[in-house]
């Protein structure tokens, strides 16, 4: 008889990143976010990928030349103690999770962090 191990159940995040970011995130070896700076409080995955699209799109290319829309599973249990937070019209939401927690968060994303769209500044 063998074993088999179960995955837990995940929920599909998204995060748009700018360069400097990404690069953090792709030296983790794609399974962890970088601590946050003293000037970022929390750390905000969003709940759709649009969103994100927008974010690394409208705002991640004029500040930085590139945007990245990156997609991870984390375990959907641990998620249901940050409340979903609406940033504007219906579908801009997000999970605010404070700087202190984003170790223990980092801990409970299930596979790697993919990237799944880019954008670059016209040249």
């Amino acid at each position: 008889m063998t074993e088999t191990t179960r995955r837990p159940r995940t929920t599909t995040l998204w995060r748009p990143t700018g360069p400097e970011e990404l690069a953090l995130v792709e030296s983790s070896g794609w399974t962890a976010w970088p601590p946050r700076l003293p000037e970022q409080p929390i750390f905000y995955p969003v709940l759709n990928e649009d969103y994100a699209v927008r974010i690394a799109r409208d705002w991640n290319v004029p500040a930085s030349g590139s945007g990245h829309v990156t997609r991870f599973e984390v375990d959907a249990g641990f998620l249901e103690r940050y409340p979903v937070r609406r940033a504007g019209g219906e579908t801009i939401l997000e999970l605010w999770v404070p700087t202190e927690e984003l170790a223990e968060f980092n801990r409970h994303i299930v596979g790697r962090i993919q990237v799944v769209r880019e954008f670059h500044a016209r040249a």
